[in-house]
This record gives C-alpha cells, sequence and structure tokens, in this order.
C-alpha cells in the first residue's frame, strides 16, 4: 500500500519510514502540510496518510478539511499522530475528517493494527463504489444492447432541453 507520512519531527518521520518499508509498503515521507496536501491531490496519490498534528505552513486538521471539501477523487483514510497531553487534539480531527489516531511516541504493533483497519476501510470502500458504479449503470442502460434506457435518454432530453431554453439556441431531436 502506498502510504504518505508527513512529520515535522525528522526523527519521528525517519523511523516511521523505516517500519513502514520494512513491512513492505510504498512510502511517500513530505516535511510540511503545504507538501502533504500537494501529495494528496496528485493523480496517483496515496489513500492512506498518517499526519502529524503539528506541521509547519498547514496542520493536519487543514489537510483533512481540504480533502474531505472535495467532491472528486478517492478515499483518502487519515491516522493523526497526536502528542500525549494534548488529546483535545482527536476532538478536533474528527470534526476535521480524521479517521484515526495515534498517539506518539508510535507503538509499532498499535501503527500496525491501525494500518490494517485503515487498508481494510478503504477496500470496502472500493467494493461500495465498484457496486454503486454497477448499480447506476444498470439502472440507465439496456441489459441486452447496453444502450441507454428509456428513463436515461428523457433525463438527457431534460437537460439538454433545460441548457439550450438557459442559452437561448436552437435544438432539434431525431429518434
Amino acid at each position: 500500500m502506498n502510504i504518505l507520512i508527513a512529520q515535522d519531527d525528522k526523527s519521528t518521520s525517519q523511523s516511521l519510514e523505516a517500519t513502514l518499508t520494512k513491512w513492505g509498503h510504498e512510502v511517500v515521507t513530505v516535511p510540511d502540510g503545504q507538501a502533504a496536501l500537494r501529495a494528496l491531490q496528485t493523480e496517483a496519490a496515496p489513500r492512506l496518510a498518517v499526519l502529524g498534528s503539528t506541521l509547519p505552513g498547514m496542520d493536519a486538521f487543514q489537510i483533512c478539511r481540504t480533502v474531505r471539501k472535495r467532491p472528486e477523487g478517492p478515499y483518502v483514510y487519515f491516522i493523526v499522530m497526536v502528542a500525549k497531553g494534548r488529546e483535545q487534539d482527536i476532538i478536533e480531527g474528527i470534526r476535521a475528517g480524521a479517521d484515526d489516531f495515534l498517539l506518539t511516541p508510535v507503538n509499532p504493533d498499535e501503527l500496525m493494527t491501525r494500518l490494517r483497519v485503515g487498508k481494510r476501510t478503504l477496500e470496502m470502500q472500493g467494493d461500495l463504489q465498484r457496486a454503486h458504479e454497477a448499480i447506476s449503470y444498470q439502472t440507465t442502460h439496456d441489459p441486452l444492447t447496453g444502450l441507454w434506457n428509456r428513463s436515461a435518454i428523457l433525463d438527457a432530453l431534460r437537460r439538454e432541453l433545460a441548457r439550450v431554453a438557459r442559452e437561448k439556441s436552437p435544438v432539434g431531436v431525431i429518434v
């Protein structure tokens, strides 16, 4: 699995990278929040991100809010690392859209467990997306010909008629 690490503490970042690489994951490491957001907006963006709660430029909560606002793109599973004694950050993280939390210093067994939960969640989300696409196709296409069914044709015609009415342009329909 491809995992993004954004951590302001270099030794923690290197330790995480070494551990995740040893476990067979591909790791992308960035030093600050801006770089993390850029990495998450690429076409081949990691689907799982381990973020330090306090990052230079943009904290983990701002990253979560920004990514959650975008309607397109695959779901990103966020694990936010919170320092002991800063448990109030967990509440802020939940409000921002984080999925899970790790207290620092990180326990490798706990990290592995949380990664498994994240991977399982992403797999279920992918299954759900594929099922949604299949149902959507089945409700708009004829099973024998693969062409749009009557309902889909009428919806497309309504949208097109509304568009030409707004633009005051001519329209023709051939059946």
